[in-house]
């Protein structure tokens, strides 16, 4: 059901795959609330994805941006406002690459190489779109900023690797720059930290199965789907969340608060 929540606003949503993508999920919703949006990705996740289809859907200009390019991510923004005809209402950072998980290598043998290109895809590319739309320009007041992350930022998962520490980093600048961003023109910057998605990228982390059975049996409310943080997301967009920032926001059905629920302590005493 559609409430015009982001009626006459206008985003840019980076990350969209394909159709399992909370990237994907979240664009639909916006559009769905009254936004005008562009989609963009990495060319070569362009050329593996489905964009042109979301495209298509949404109605929406796709321009290719390498999130570790600084030229790249100035002419995505300055494409956007020439389109939009003006400056952008909130952008979805969903983007992130374990090198070092997908080449096998556990987190005590790193590839340092690979954990330096995991750090740089995942984390500092939300400096790097902030940094750009900060010296740019290119954000309106109040605009707001919402980068995805996992609870293994703050708590173990042996298999999830580099990327724990990727996202702890990517906390950080959100409250870092969310900080100077909020003085210098209030615009709101937060991470979303979502329950274990069966996404196409997600799948690629060791036991993630594991992950998604265990998050489920111990989130009170169950796991949190792709499209309930979509429309998370939405709800972090609109004027009804204006002074939330700084923030790592648990969308987990309570997973991030429980000691132990009742169903795992009964399956250890099997």
């Amino acid at each position: 059901m559609a409430h015009n929540l982001l009626k006459g606003k206008k985003g840019i949503i980076f990350g969209a795959l394909d159709e399992k993508s909370i990237a994907w999920r979240t664009a639909l919703r916006c559009v769905e609330e009254g936004a005008e949006i562009v989609l963009t990705n990495a060319p070569i996740a362009l050329r593996m994805g489905e964009i042109n289809k979301l495209a298509e859907t949404c109605k929406a200009p796709v321009i290719p941006a390498d999130v570790t390019n600084m030229d790249d991510l100035a002419n995505l923004f300055n494409k956007s406002m020439e389109h939009f005809g003006g400056k952008i209402d909130f952008v979805l950072h969903s983007v992130a690459m374990g090198m070092n998980i997908r080449k096998g290598r556990s987190y005590t043998d790193l590839d340092y190489d690979f954990n330096h290109k995991t750090f740089d895809i995942s984390a500092m590319s939300l400096h790097r779109v902030l940094q750009t739309a900060y010296k740019l320009d290119a954000l309106n007041e109040w605009a707001s900023v919402i980068a995805l992350s996992y609870i293994a930022s703050q708590r173990v998962f042996p298999d999830y690797g580099e990327m724990a520490d990727a996202k702890a980093l990517l906390e950080s600048i959100s409250r870092s720059f969310g900080y100077h961003y909020g003085t210098h023109k209030k615009v709101r910057v937060n991470t979303i930290s979502q329950s274990p998605v069966k996404t196409t990228a997600g799948s690629g982390v060791k036991g993630f199965d594991g992950f998604v059975a265990y998050a489920e049996a111990m989130s009170p409310l169950g796991n949190a789907t792709a499209d309930e943080c979509a429309n998370y997301a939405v709800a972090m967009f609109s004027d009804l969340t204006k002074m939330v920032t700084m923030q790592n926001l648990f969308h987990d059905g309570g997973f991030s608060f429980t000691g132990v629920s009742k169903p795992v302590i009964d399956q250890m005493e099997k």
